[in-house]
Protein backbone atom coordinates (compact mmCIF):
# COMPACT_ATOMS: atom_id res chain seq x y z
CA UNK A 1 0.00 0.00 0.00
CA UNK A 2 1.13 3.79 -1.12
CA UNK A 3 -0.26 6.98 -0.11
CA UNK A 4 1.69 10.22 -0.49
CA UNK A 5 -0.91 12.91 0.94
CA UNK A 6 -0.05 16.81 1.31
CA UNK A 7 -1.59 18.41 3.96
CA UNK A 8 -2.46 22.32 3.37
CA UNK A 9 -1.43 24.41 6.50
CA UNK A 10 -4.91 24.43 8.06
CA UNK A 11 -5.50 20.79 7.55
CA UNK A 12 -2.29 20.35 9.05
CA UNK A 13 -3.41 22.61 12.21
CA UNK A 14 -6.90 20.67 12.74
CA UNK A 15 -5.31 17.79 11.88
CA UNK A 16 -2.12 18.11 14.75
CA UNK A 17 -5.01 19.45 17.43
CA UNK A 18 -6.93 16.02 16.68
CA UNK A 19 -3.45 14.12 17.22
CA UNK A 20 -2.47 16.21 19.93
CA UNK A 21 -5.71 15.09 21.47
CA UNK A 22 -6.26 11.28 20.89
CA UNK A 23 -2.28 11.14 22.02
CA UNK A 24 -2.58 13.59 25.45
CA UNK A 25 -6.62 13.68 25.74
CA UNK A 26 -8.17 10.72 25.34
CA UNK A 27 -6.08 8.70 27.62
CA UNK A 28 -6.71 10.85 30.39
CA UNK A 29 -10.77 11.35 29.20
CA UNK A 30 -10.91 7.94 29.08
CA UNK A 31 -9.81 7.07 32.32
CA UNK A 32 -11.86 10.25 33.64
CA UNK A 33 -14.77 8.91 32.38
CA UNK A 34 -14.66 5.23 32.63
CA UNK A 35 -13.60 5.31 36.78
CA UNK A 36 -17.03 8.09 37.09
CA UNK A 37 -19.40 5.22 35.10
CA UNK A 38 -17.88 2.51 37.68
CA UNK A 39 -18.48 5.06 40.85
CA UNK A 40 -22.67 6.33 40.03
CA UNK A 41 -23.25 2.84 37.43
CA UNK A 42 -25.03 0.63 40.73
CA UNK A 43 -26.53 4.21 42.30
CA UNK A 44 -28.05 6.61 38.73
CA UNK A 45 -30.10 4.31 36.71
CA UNK A 46 -29.73 6.37 33.85
CA UNK A 47 -25.42 6.69 34.25
CA UNK A 48 -24.77 4.20 31.49
CA UNK A 49 -27.08 5.90 29.03
CA UNK A 50 -25.40 9.65 29.84
CA UNK A 51 -21.59 7.37 29.62
CA UNK A 52 -23.19 6.09 25.81
CA UNK A 53 -24.08 9.39 25.11
CA UNK A 54 -20.94 11.70 25.53
CA UNK A 55 -19.33 8.84 23.95
CA UNK A 56 -21.18 8.79 20.87
CA UNK A 57 -21.37 12.78 20.74
CA UNK A 58 -17.39 12.91 21.29
CA UNK A 59 -17.09 10.43 18.19
CA UNK A 60 -19.40 12.74 16.04
CA UNK A 61 -17.06 15.43 17.13
CA UNK A 62 -13.46 13.78 16.46
CA UNK A 63 -15.05 12.14 13.11
CA UNK A 64 -16.20 15.98 12.17
CA UNK A 65 -12.33 17.25 12.56
CA UNK A 66 -11.13 14.00 10.12
CA UNK A 67 -13.51 15.22 7.40
CA UNK A 68 -12.61 19.03 7.70
CA UNK A 69 -9.39 18.02 7.52
CA UNK A 70 -10.00 16.39 4.50
CA UNK A 71 -11.94 18.72 2.87
CA UNK A 72 -9.29 21.47 4.09
CA UNK A 73 -6.88 20.04 2.13
CA UNK A 74 -7.22 19.48 -1.80
CA UNK A 75 -3.68 17.66 -1.81
CA UNK A 76 -5.57 14.77 -0.04
CA UNK A 77 -7.91 12.55 -1.31
CA UNK A 78 -10.24 10.02 0.12
CA UNK A 79 -7.63 6.94 -0.89
CA UNK A 80 -4.92 8.39 1.36
CA UNK A 81 -7.38 8.27 4.35
CA UNK A 82 -8.44 4.24 2.97
CA UNK A 83 -11.57 5.88 2.34
CA UNK A 84 -11.85 3.71 -1.20
CA UNK A 85 -13.15 0.01 -2.08
CA UNK A 86 -10.59 -2.79 -1.04
CA UNK A 87 -8.21 -3.51 -4.09
CA UNK A 88 -9.76 -6.98 -3.47
CA UNK A 89 -13.00 -7.26 -2.72
CA UNK A 90 -13.46 -11.16 -2.77
CA UNK A 91 -10.79 -11.54 -0.48
CA UNK A 92 -11.97 -8.69 1.96
CA UNK A 93 -15.73 -9.46 2.12
CA UNK A 94 -14.42 -13.45 2.41
CA UNK A 95 -12.26 -11.94 5.35
CA UNK A 96 -15.45 -9.92 7.17
CA UNK A 97 -17.45 -12.92 7.18
CA UNK A 98 -14.71 -14.77 8.86
CA UNK A 99 -14.69 -11.76 11.55
CA UNK A 100 -18.08 -11.66 12.15
CA UNK A 101 -18.55 -15.33 12.31
CA UNK A 102 -15.35 -15.45 14.83
CA UNK A 103 -16.91 -12.48 16.65
CA UNK A 104 -20.84 -14.39 16.68
CA UNK A 105 -19.20 -18.18 17.76
CA UNK A 106 -16.91 -16.10 20.65
CA UNK A 107 -19.72 -14.07 21.71
CA UNK A 108 -22.45 -17.17 22.11
CA UNK A 109 -19.26 -18.87 24.39
CA UNK A 110 -18.54 -15.50 26.61
CA UNK A 111 -22.47 -15.40 27.16
CA UNK A 112 -22.87 -19.12 28.19
CA UNK A 113 -19.72 -18.97 30.54
CA UNK A 114 -21.02 -15.56 31.97
CA UNK A 115 -24.39 -16.87 32.65
CA UNK A 116 -23.26 -19.91 34.33
CA UNK A 117 -20.94 -17.68 36.46
CA UNK A 118 -17.59 -18.84 34.84
CA UNK A 119 -14.61 -15.87 34.62
CA UNK A 120 -14.56 -14.51 31.17
CA UNK A 121 -11.33 -12.80 29.91
CA UNK A 122 -11.07 -9.55 29.97
CA UNK A 123 -14.69 -8.93 31.05
CA UNK A 124 -13.92 -7.12 34.25
CA UNK A 125 -12.16 -4.10 32.50
CA UNK A 126 -15.52 -3.15 31.11
CA UNK A 127 -18.21 -4.34 33.30
CA UNK A 128 -19.49 -1.33 34.16
CA UNK A 129 -19.91 -0.48 30.33
CA UNK A 130 -22.27 -3.67 30.00
CA UNK A 131 -25.98 -2.93 29.34
CA UNK A 132 -28.66 -4.20 31.50
CA UNK A 133 -31.65 -2.91 30.26
CA UNK A 134 -33.02 -2.88 26.52
CA UNK A 135 -31.82 0.80 25.91
CA UNK A 136 -28.79 0.32 27.20
CA UNK A 137 -28.14 -2.55 24.62
CA UNK A 138 -29.18 -0.50 21.95
CA UNK A 139 -26.92 2.24 22.93
CA UNK A 140 -24.21 -0.18 23.46
CA UNK A 141 -24.51 -1.26 20.18
CA UNK A 142 -24.33 2.13 18.55
CA UNK A 143 -21.64 2.86 20.40
CA UNK A 144 -19.55 -0.06 19.54
CA UNK A 145 -20.48 0.56 15.54
CA UNK A 146 -19.32 4.08 15.76
CA UNK A 147 -16.38 3.21 17.50
CA UNK A 148 -15.39 0.56 15.04
CA UNK A 149 -15.58 3.43 12.34
CA UNK A 150 -14.18 6.24 14.37
CA UNK A 151 -11.20 4.50 15.81
CA UNK A 152 -10.69 3.34 12.38
CA UNK A 153 -10.71 6.66 10.15
CA UNK A 154 -8.91 8.34 13.10
CA UNK A 155 -6.05 6.24 14.17
CA UNK A 156 -5.66 4.27 11.29
CA UNK A 157 -6.72 6.58 8.59
CA UNK A 158 -5.58 9.90 9.59
CA UNK A 159 -2.89 9.87 11.73
CA UNK A 160 -1.14 7.36 9.00
CA UNK A 161 -1.83 10.01 6.56
CA UNK A 162 -0.46 12.50 8.76
CA UNK A 163 2.88 10.96 9.77
CA UNK A 164 3.78 10.23 6.00
CA UNK A 165 2.22 13.56 4.57
CA UNK A 166 2.90 16.45 7.17
CA UNK A 167 5.69 14.70 9.06
CA UNK A 168 7.33 12.96 6.53
CA UNK A 169 7.87 9.83 8.05
CA UNK A 170 8.00 6.61 6.10
CA UNK A 171 4.54 4.47 6.26
CA UNK A 172 5.80 1.78 8.40
CA UNK A 173 7.04 4.36 10.64
CA UNK A 174 3.47 6.22 10.98
CA UNK A 175 1.82 3.11 10.98
CA UNK A 176 3.73 2.19 13.95
CA UNK A 177 3.11 5.38 16.21
CA UNK A 178 -0.36 5.36 15.00
CA UNK A 179 -0.65 1.58 16.74
CA UNK A 180 1.29 3.50 20.04
CA UNK A 181 -0.92 6.28 20.44
CA UNK A 182 -3.95 4.32 19.59
CA UNK A 183 -2.77 1.42 22.79
CA UNK A 184 -2.52 4.32 25.30
CA UNK A 185 -6.58 5.05 24.66
CA UNK A 186 -6.79 1.57 26.15
CA UNK A 187 -5.06 3.16 29.79
CA UNK A 188 -9.18 2.76 31.28
CA UNK A 189 -8.60 -0.60 31.49
CA UNK A 190 -4.88 -0.27 32.95
CA UNK A 191 -1.62 -2.14 32.15
CA UNK A 192 -3.33 -4.72 30.49
CA UNK A 193 -6.19 -2.37 28.85
CA UNK A 194 -2.94 -0.56 27.15
CA UNK A 195 -1.06 -3.79 25.80
CA UNK A 196 -4.45 -5.33 24.27
CA UNK A 197 -5.05 -2.25 22.36
CA UNK A 198 -1.51 -2.56 21.05
CA UNK A 199 -2.10 -5.87 19.61
CA UNK A 200 -5.71 -4.98 18.41
CA UNK A 201 -4.84 -1.68 16.54
CA UNK A 202 -1.52 -3.55 15.11
CA UNK A 203 -3.83 -6.38 13.56
CA UNK A 204 -6.58 -3.52 12.65
CA UNK A 205 -3.85 -1.74 10.72
CA UNK A 206 -2.23 -4.77 9.09
CA UNK A 207 -6.08 -5.32 7.40
CA UNK A 208 -5.65 -1.82 6.65
CA UNK A 209 -2.43 -2.52 4.79
CA UNK A 210 -3.42 -5.81 3.55
CA UNK A 211 -6.60 -4.35 1.52
CA UNK A 212 -5.81 -0.70 0.99
CA UNK A 213 -8.76 0.21 2.51
CA UNK A 214 -10.43 0.76 6.03
CA UNK A 215 -13.40 -1.32 5.25
CA UNK A 216 -12.24 -4.50 6.53
CA UNK A 217 -10.80 -3.29 9.77
CA UNK A 218 -13.74 -1.04 10.41
CA UNK A 219 -16.29 -4.00 9.79
CA UNK A 220 -13.92 -6.72 12.23
CA UNK A 221 -13.83 -3.48 14.34
CA UNK A 222 -17.17 -2.75 14.83
CA UNK A 223 -17.94 -6.71 14.90
CA UNK A 224 -16.14 -7.64 17.63
CA UNK A 225 -17.04 -4.38 19.86
CA UNK A 226 -20.32 -5.57 19.51
CA UNK A 227 -19.54 -8.88 20.76
CA UNK A 228 -17.93 -7.27 23.68
CA UNK A 229 -20.29 -4.69 24.57
CA UNK A 230 -23.66 -7.06 24.11
CA UNK A 231 -21.99 -9.34 26.79
CA UNK A 232 -24.45 -9.97 30.07
CA UNK A 233 -23.92 -7.52 33.33
CA UNK A 234 -23.45 -9.45 36.53
CA UNK A 235 -26.46 -9.57 38.87
CA UNK A 236 -26.52 -7.15 41.46
CA UNK A 237 -24.25 -4.59 42.23
CA UNK A 238 -20.54 -5.07 41.19
CA UNK A 239 -17.98 -5.99 43.43
CA UNK A 240 -15.62 -3.47 45.06
CA UNK A 241 -12.38 -5.28 43.32
CA UNK A 242 -13.81 -4.91 40.37
CA UNK A 243 -14.83 -1.35 39.94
Amino acid sequence: MTISPDFSVASTAVTAALAAYLLLGEPWAGRRMYASLARRRDTEPRALVRYFGRTLALWGVLAAGAVAALLLSPGVDAADLGLVLPERPGYTVALMLVFVAVAVASGRNFRGMAERGRHVPGLASIEAMLPRTAEERRLAIAVAVTDGIGANLLYRGLLIAFGVGALGLDLTVAAALSVLVYALAGAYQGRQGILVFAVFGAVMTGLYFATGSLLLPVVAHAALSVRDLTLPAPDGPRAPSAA
